[in-house]
């Protein structure tokens, strides 16, 4: 399990990486769509960089829960030196009480912190209960296809996924297999993030038993300022070997 408290102020800085902003940004945003004037909730906000974005593409309000008080406190701070009205609470998602108050549910970065498939239902069926009728949720996830000899992909990036399943062992890490996260922020600088594999059955499978009728798979998708300045064949591995991608569930 991370612990973001002892990392937020690093975590918020690798935000900046190129690919987060180039892939992980852009393919979120337009998954978002059109969302001026909607309710939203950002779930596992962090410091808050996704709960920013959205308030200033117009949504008419928005709450950004967190379980870690570190990075709430930095989205706090942020807010009261740069106000944008937004809420923040400090909030396990399997805890979250609302219900039917958002047109969107939003998050970058979540159900791969579930260690089990019953643990994964009951997040989902927060988010389901916190939805309106017709509402959609939409977040990124460590690509469960992603094969143990595709780990190192990232290492030009800033970033490399690790686990204790040798390649040797096979290609289908058992369900629940801890994949460590090392982002690379600078020569004397990184971070370890930790995720849980869960097979892309099984995460559709829960999804849907908790409420949703559609989920939807997508690959990134790289922005045309990216492919515009260090050209196509630069972003191509996220493309052809994507470490995550993204999904958009609807109830």
């Amino acid at each position: 399990m991370t612990h973001y408290d002892s990392i937020a102020k690093e975590y918020k800085e690798s935000k900046l990486l190129p690919w987060r902003d180039h892939i992980e940004k852009h393919t979120l945003m337009e998954l978002a769509g059109s969302i001026a004037g909607q309710q939203v909730i950002d779930l596992a906000c962090g410091e808050g960089h996704f709960t920013r974005l959205l308030k200033q593409n117009g949504v008419a309000s928005i709450l950004g829960v967190d379980v870690s008080e570190g990075m709430i406190e930095l989205a706090l701070s942020e807010e009261r030196n740069r106000p944008l009205d937004i809420e923040y609470r400090v909030l396990d998602v399997c805890d979250l009480n609302v219900s039917s108050e958002y047109d969107l549910a939003f998050a970058a970065w979540l159900l791969n912190y579930a260690t089990d498939a019953q643990q994964l239902l009951r997040m989902s069926q927060s988010i389901v209960r916190s939805l309106k009728p017709g509402g959609r949720f939409v977040t990124i996830n460590t690509n469960p296809d992603d094969p143990i000899s595709n780990f190192q992909m990232g290492k030009p990036f800033g970033f490399t996924k690790h686990t204790s399943v040798s390649e040797q062992e096979g290609s289908d890490l058992p369900e629940g297999t801890p994949v460590v996260w090392k982002l690379v922020l600078s020569e004397s600088k990184q971070i370890e993030i930790t995720n849980y594999h869960l097979s892309k059955s099984t995460v559709t499978n829960t999804l849907l038993e908790s409420g949703f009728r559609e989920v939807n798979w997508h690959l990134p998708r790289v922005s045309p300022v990216a492919i515009k300045t260090d050209g196509y064949d630069h972003w191509k591995p996220f493309v052809d070997s994507p470490p995550f991608v993204f999904l958009e569930c609807h109830v």
